[in-house]
């Protein structure tokens, strides 16, 4: 993979020639809606050189990846078009990575509550565990899907479902109360637990993701005992426990999303952990990166003083914001895809910048009524910045919020860096 940041004059047809590289794939790797309108600063994916081969009588994926030095699942990831990697057909044309084989492995979660088909088969291959957002709780620990998937457990590409339990309102929006009811009475526990028993006797689930949020700080300890108890339970029915945690600074960190949020507990108790390391640039905030690398290196810092570096999971955010300017207080931005951010910047014909500091793209933009816009989105820049922090600190790997959207240069930048570990 190599990287291109578009420059005044540019064309689509004139970086293809440079880099001998089909339009078409260069197309296909950046989703590029009008590939005849470019924006200046715009970081463009250029994929690399590869082989293909014919498959002969006889041929599999699996002989095929042996033979070239390749893993069967960057095999699988970079041949899309084979509906089914347990059948391949003579005369087929495969496509042959760039070797994989010497790279680090890593975990890669991935939440979602609504995907097409097409947009989760293309993404199956880069994860480890995705995450159906969510299984709601009520006041006495019934459970209820929020979902809306239809391959959520297929099992597909070897990926494993993890459970996704939590205490979200029906209308939207975390409860403390419902929180303070499953960690502090007894009876709505015990049903809590005995609920999330049942859905995983239905089978399709590797393990339960906890994510509580906005939990008062008086019930911090009850959490800590019901994540012990939750743990030792999974653990003996052979699953796995993760939780979410909200982006801390310091143990000590004030606020109603913080303070019950125990890393150190946290990190000795549950399999893997979480960091919600985005939405710094949120709907109601002022205008700024979502995931500004400052900031992320500042939790991780504090992060893995207290909890084994290989649980954490570093949050990535699929998203970003288009915000009116000047702010005021009670605005909301809009949220748009990675895709959407870079195809409003060439209908408006605003230039990419790229903030060094928060190591992530933005632009601003007049819109019809003369108002001032600022949009800060996700590019195979900020993303290489992020994933290179996953070394730097020896993480576990990745959490994605939330792939609803596909946006593929992500994955061909993932891949370019890591191995996906697969448990199945």
């Amino acid at each position: 993979m190599e990287l291109y940041v578009v420059k005044s004059g540019d064309t689509i047809y004139q970086i293809a020639r440079r880099y001998s590289t089909p339009v078409d794939d260069i197309i296909f790797a950046n989703q590029l809606q009008n590939p005849d309108i470019l924006s200046v600063g715009q970081a463009l994916i250029i994929p690399n050189h590869e082989t293909r081969r014919t498959v002969s009588r006889g041929d599999t994926l699996y002989s095929i990846a042996r033979r070239h030095g390749v893993s069967l699942q960057r095999l699988v990831a970079a041949n899309p078009q084979v509906a089914n990697p347990n059948r391949i057909y003579p005369g087929q044309t495969i496509v042959i990575p760039a070797d994989g084989g010497q790279m680090r492995e890593i975990i890669v979660n991935g939440y979602v509550t609504d995907a097409t088909d097409s947009t989760l088969n293309a993404t199956l291959p880069y994860l480890t565990f995705l995450s159906p957002f969510s299984y709601r709780s009520d006041l006495s620990g019934n459970l209820t899907p929020t979902f809306r998937l239809n391959t959520t457990l297929s099992g597909g590409h070897r990926t494993a479902n993890l459970l996704t339990l939590t205490n979200l309102l029906e209308a939207g929006g975390f409860s403390s109360q419902i929180a303070h009811a499953i960690l502090t009475d007894q009876a709505v526990q015990d049903a809590f637990l005995e609920n999330v028993e049942a859905l995983l006797r239905q089978g399709g689930w590797y393990g339960v993701n906890v994510d509580f949020e906005y939990v008062y700080q008086f019930d911090r300890e009850s959490y800590n005992q019901f994540l012990r108890r939750l743990t030792q339970r999974m653990h003996r029915l052979g699953y796995i426990v993760a939780t979410a945690l909200a982006p801390k600074l310091s143990e000590g960190q004030q606020g109603l999303l913080y303070s019950a949020h125990d890393y150190a507990s946290h990190g000795q108790t549950v399999d893997y952990v979480v960091l919600m390391t985005y939405e710094w640039g949120y709907t109601y905030g002022p205008a700024m990166a979502v995931a500004p690398l400052n900031m992320v290196r500042q939790v991780l810092d504090y992060a893995t003083q207290v909890i084994p570096a290989e649980k954490i999971l570093m949050g990535v955010p699929n998203y970003g914001y288009d915000w009116t300017l000047p702010f005021v207080q009670g605005s909301a931005a809009r949220s748009l895809t990675n895709i959407d951010a870079v195809t409003l910047a060439g209908q408006v014909g605003a230039a990419i910048q790229y903030d060094q500091a928060a190591q992530s793209p933005f632009f601003r933009y007049y819109d019809g009524d003369g108002r001032q816009h600022e949009v800060w989105f996700e590019d195979a820049r900020s993303l290489r910045a992020k994933y290179a922090l996953v070394s730097e600190y020896g993480l576990a790997g990745v959490s994605f919020w939330n792939l609803n959207s596909l946006f593929r240069t992500n994955f061909i930048v993932l891949e370019s860096m890591f191995n996906v570990e697969k448990v199945l």
